[in-house]
């Protein structure tokens, strides 16, 4: 046998062996990490899953302490410190007690001095090499490769921080997202830190243009992810029939919404994974659109997070060529876009197409589907078109506005 065979049966042997780990991702405190986490939990639990808390930081925010009653709780290991109490995992104490599923608060956490290991995540690992299953968090700005670009996008040093492989090498991981304007508002709330801390936090971290430099970020961290988990994937999972579905989101599109869910509703019918994808033209980076676009793009964005989209925010010079390639890269099967208004006439004079005609006639080999998003439906059949030359009956698909 090979060494390189043998060397990947050994590694399937050692992943069988070991726990799962899934991580909810999100790009700043208060988007809902913790929440989804314990939401998580309880579905386990109702299901005859052995779930223990492992530990779970409430950070004084009440709603969250009331998700954790139901939960055996594994009490804190406590440290004494240049004079105080200090209170962390009680690592030995999860393994002697061998749960199913551990949740574990904040991978990227340092813990206390005279803890074994120094970081959370080397106890994350310690648990999944003991075969049990770990649900964590993690908010986008401790990955060790991206301290940098944080550092000159939010203008903040972190200092905990853990290696990216650890994210890497997640079986699953899931973004919780939610709009820039509703995190500001939680935190108006008193919903993340006191109220004192409000103004302070606003004013720098909170900023608007912090959380979307951050947010885009995430998005970009989880498309790498899943390019890299499709990379690697068995040979045998790569001949699957490219029916993925695509959805094309514009900035100035008509309604999104209708789209949005048109797309999902497709992906459910065929069964199969669907991405929402907004292509970013130099025009219309945020330094160049208005703030009303920039809203609509990040209300896109969310909507199509809560359908159950893979969101990827792209940056291209053209919107068909970048569309094509993400289709290719992806196995896309079925590409979702909305119907374009009619050209000027002078442009009609000159020749000249709009994207849908460019799209369908360079996109051999794909199944395009036009939606009017305008128009009232008409059935509940869907009306496909493989490319050829632009023919209005034949591309179009109805869907109400």
């Amino acid at each position: 046998m090979p060494a390189d065979k043998a060397l990947s049966f050994l590694q399937v042997i050692r992943r069988s062996q070991r726990g799962k780990l899934k991580v909810y991702l999100g790009y700043g405190a208060g988007v809902g990490k913790t929440w989804q986490m314990l939401l998580e939990g309880h579905r386990l639990k109702q299901e005859g899953i052995d779930v223990v808390v492992g530990l779970v930081e409430t950070h004084g925010r009440a709603e969250t302490a009331r998700l954790i009653e139901g939960f055996e709780v594994i009490p804190r290991k406590r440290i004494q410190y240049r004079g105080i109490t200090i209170e962390d995992m009680d690592l030995g104490a999860v393994l002697a007690r061998r749960p199913e599923v551990a949740l574990v608060d904040e991978l990227a956490h340092t813990n206390a001095p005279g803890i074994e290991h120094a970081k959370r995540y080397e106890d994350v690992q310690d648990l999944l090499a003991a075969g049990i299953h770990v649900i964590s968090t993690l908010n986008i700005q401790h990955l060790e490769s991206l301290y940098d670009t944080v550092e000159a996008l939010v203008g903040i040093k972190v200092h905990e921080r853990l290696p990216d492989s650890m994210l890497a090498e997640a079986d699953e991981v899931v973004n919780v997202d939610l709009a820039p304007e509703d995190l500001q508002q939680r935190l108006r709330e008193g919903k993340i830190y006191s109220l004192e801390r409000v103004p302070t936090a606003l004013e720098n971290f909170f900023k608007r243009t912090n959380l979307d430099e951050l947010r885009e970020l995430t998005l970009r961290e989880l498309a790498s992810q899943i390019d890299l988990k499709r990379r690697t994937a068995p040979d045998d999972e790569h001949g699957v029939a490219p029916d993925q579905v695509m959805v094309c989101l514009s900035s100035r599109g008509p309604n999104s919404a209708a789209l949005l869910r048109y797309g999902s509703r497709l992906a459910g019918r065929l069964n199969r994974n669907w991405y929402a994808v907004y292509v970013q033209t130099p025009r219309e980076a945020p330094t160049a659109i208005d703030a009303k676009t920039q809203r609509s793009i990040s209300e896109t964005l969310t909507l199509a997070n809560l359908l159950g989209a893979i969101v990827f925010p792209y940056k291209g010079e053209d919107v068909v060529d970048t569309i094509l390639h993400f289709a290719r890269e992806y196995r896309v099967g079925h590409i979702v876009i909305g119907r374009p208004g009619p050209l000027p006439f002078w442009k009609r004079l000159l020749r000249r197409k709009t994207l849908v005609e460019r799209l369908i006639l360079k996109a051999y080999g794909f199944t395009v589907v036009v939606v009017d998003v305008k128009a009232q439906p008409q059935t509940d059949d869907q009306d496909s078109a493989r490319p050829s030359p632009m023919s209005e009956e034949s591309k179009e698909v109805t869907e109400k506005a």
